[in-house]
């Protein structure tokens, strides 16, 4: 997985749905079980971001839950259920709520680049399939490169590139380069996690010399990346961590 792919999102879209796929065979089906999202842009001309979790029951049917940062302001979606279809060229559409999403599955079927097709609204992002995971908090260490990226709405552009290690027991420990309205940084991070066993969790996270950050989590990729996003209010701040 890729730290641009959320950057991409909407040429990759534009570009599939122009190409097409003569050897795609896809439907429903090729949808089933958990996937992670993530999605970053602006709704209505402000900035915001969203991370949450989709659950496909291959039939056409999705149940989720997410949380959106909107300028600043923090939303934690109830559960929501909604419709999905899949044509035979691996484009999709997905209503869910009030929101419309468009999206194109990878050859896999293991992930999607997606946009909101909803008006006033420009999220593009991606989605990345749960996988077997056991989730929770095993002990088993796990090493992550990080990457998170946004606003904090008083400040100006925030970016945040370092190594994480997740002891298993709740432990949160690392480095990083930090970069505050261009002000730029390094040092120690630390801080704990929660993990659920249905890989949705917590984290908080102080990188050294800033505030510390407190974040949502859904774990994707057989456990192999995280999709985080920041639940402090005045922050637009969203990303990964990836082994």
């Amino acid at each position: 997985m890729n730290f641009h792919r959320s950057c991409l999102a909407a040429v990759l879209f534009a570009t599939m749905i122009a190409v097409g796929s003569a050897s795609a065979n896809c439907s429903n089906a090729s949808t089933n079980g958990a996937y992670g999202f993530l999605v970053l842009g602006s709704a209505y001309g402000e900035p915001g971001t969203a991370v949450g979790q989709l659950n496909f029951d291959g039939a056409g049917n999705v149940s989720g839950t997410q949380t959106t940062s909107f300028y600043g302001s923090i939303y934690y979606s109830p559960p929501f259920t909604g419709t999905y279809s899949i044509a035979k060229d691996c484009t999709g559409t997905m209503l869910a709520g009030p929101y419309t999403y468009d999206f194109v599955l990878d050859k896999d079927s293991k992930g999607a680049q997606v946009i909101y097709a909803t008006p006033g609204v420009v999220y593009p992002g991606y989605a990345v399939a749960q996988e077997p995971a056991i989730c929770g908090l095993p002990g088993t260490k796990r090493t992550f490169a990080a990457n998170l990226s946004g606003m904090i709405v008083s400040v100006g552009a925030e970016a945040i590139v370092g190594r994480l290690i997740l002891d298993g027991q709740g432990n949160v420990k690392g480095s990083g380069t930090f970069s505050v309205n261009g002000t730029i940084s390094s040092g120690s991070i630390s801080g704990t996690y929660t993990e659920n066993a249905d890989c949705t969790g917590t984290a908080q996270i102080t990188p050294e010399g800033l505030g510390t950050m407190n974040l949502n989590t859904v774990v994707v990729d057989g456990g192999r990346e995280l999709l985080l996003i920041e639940t402090d209010s005045g922050t637009v701040v969203s990303g990964t961590l990836q082994q």
